[in-house]
């Protein structure tokens, strides 16, 4: 009676299997539901092993077992399908995992412990070997689920470096489209090895930015189709990184200088290379530095761009070269292809005329060319109203003088409207000025001024407001 069953059961899952080929309907056909069913390995190479009738009996064991996380019972027929048949479908990997993790859970020494986690390991290249040419699963991101489980379940290896260097493979080869626990795990074991070893930081400080730039893209890819989920996620991973990296001491600027002083030098025809560096500065803050100036240089000489451009502003305004800055900003912002980064340019023009020229009037036209490429920049508004605050000569009239103090508070309670985060500081301000606003007496002969009336302050601040 056993026997009778048995070959019923062959029957059965051969003429699945015999279905499977000839149909391309996967989904209704596939073993394992998480994955789509990779098509079966053509049987043209003499060392690729013979789907056998046994083979194929074991496999619907382990299946139905595995499905039902009854993974003692699973284990013997997916050992006996690893062993002689591991060609014959990718669901001897998918299960195999859980099956192989389960069995860790398992071990009670050491030494069994490292037998069951070198076959975890060898699962992963089999699979490679068998199915790495999938067009959804392929080798790459094989790679990055083999790391992942080294970084788990690999003992007595603090630094991992064999997870770290599959990590790599695995984000070069799939780009945009690596899993982003794969990318924080990447940079999370170059901190550490950086940690153990100073010689790796400017290795450490390439994975940090291949990472951030990897992690970018995901977020702009999933924003464009409205994946809300993925591209929150991608930035909580995104700013997690950043602090990791922060907190490592690569980024302090004389760190940045010992590595990069003499590589400067060595790559000054390298136009890559000095754009680079000059980008990495500006976002450690760096930007003080005469490494970062002299890559600025180097790169400006070969062709401008809004970086160098960005970053000799930067030199000259730290030589107190202010008009020269603004020059070099102007020309950041033409070169530049980014609004936000245009916006940041005409801001930091708009500083300078504030604080170190005294031409308001200026102060306000470049805030106003930044709220052009960003409307959200409520530092703009702010700085607008500290200008008017400060304007002079607008009204010969000492009452009418005082209507600047009206336009200044209108300009700063919309810094804040646009920009919360500007509340305590703008609050401040607007407490300030409104003790200079006129007063009742100063408005008792001047009717135009009474409250809740509109009123136009000329000069070159040129704006209508509410007389209070």
């Amino acid at each position: 009676m056993k026997k009778i069953i048995v070959v019923m059961l062959s029957i059965v899952v051969l003429t699945n299997c015999y279905a499977q080929r000839r149909s391309k309907k996967a989904n209704k056909e596939e073993i394992v539901k998480t994955e789509e069913a990779a098509p079966q390995p053509e049987e043209q190479l003499s060392e690729t092993p013979v789907v056998t009738e046994e083979c194929l009996v074991n496999l619907s064991l382990f299946n139905e077992s595995a499905r039902n996380k009854q993974y003692a019972d699973a284990l013997g027929p997916w050992n006996q399908v690893f062993e002689n048949c591991p060609n014959a479908n990718r669901a001897v990997y998918t299960h195999g995992r859980s099956i192989l993790h389960w069995q860790l859970s398992q071990q009670k020494d050491e030494a069994s412990y490292q037998k069951v986690f070198n076959k975890l390991m060898l699962m992963f290249d089999k699979r490679i070997k068998y199915f790495g040419d999938d067009p959804r699963y392929p080798t790459a991101w094989i790679k990055g689920l083999k790391a992942l489980d080294y970084v788990v379940y690999a003992k007595n290896d603090e630094l991992k470096r064999p997870a770290y260097q599959w990590l790599e493979e695995s984000i070069d080869g799939l780009g945009e489209n690596a899993e982003i626990e794969v990318i924080r795990q990447f940079v999370v074991l170059s901190d550490r090895i950086y940690a153990s070893d100073p010689a790796h930081g400017e290795k450490y400080i390439a994975d940090y930015l291949k990472a951030n730039e990897v992690l970018e893209k995901i977020i702009k890819k999933a924003e464009a189709s409205s994946n809300s989920e993925l591209a929150t996620q991608a930035a909580q991973y995104k700013n997690g990184l950043d602090i990791v990296f922060a907190q490592s001491g690569a980024a302090r600027c004389e760190t940045l200088d010992s590595l990069y002083k003499d590589k400067i030098a060595q790559n000054s025809e390298d136009l890559g290379y000095l754009n680079k560096i000059i980008s990495f500065y500006r976002i450690v803050k760096c930007i003080e530095s005469e490494v970062y100036f002299d890559a600025a240089v180097r790169a400006h000489k070969i062709q401008p761009s809004a970086e160098s451009a960005s970053a000799l502003g930067a030199m000259s305004f730290t030589q107190e070269k202010y008009q020269h800055a603004v020059n070099y900003y102007e020309e950041a912002t033409r070169l530049s292809e980014v609004n936000e980064e245009k916006a940041d340019y005409q801001y930091t023009i708009a500083q300078i005329y504030y604080s170190k020229l005294g031409n308001y009037p200026r102060t306000k036209t470049h805030a106003l060319n930044s709220l052009e490429f960003n409307s959200a920049n409520g530092k703009a508004h702010m700085i607008i109203g500290l200008a008017y605050a400060g304007a002079k000569g607008i009204y010969d009239d000492p009452v009418l003088s005082k209507s600047v103090y009206w336009v200044a508070v209108d300009r700063l309670a919309k810094a804040k409207q646009v920009d919360p985060s500007l509340t305590e500081d703008v609050d401040k301000l607007i407490s300030t000025y409104s003790r200079h606003f006129p007063s009742k007496e100063d408005i008792f002969f001047k009717p135009e001024l009474q409250n809740g009336k509109s009123f136009y302050v000329g000069g070159w601040i040129g704006e209508a407001t509410i007389c209070r």
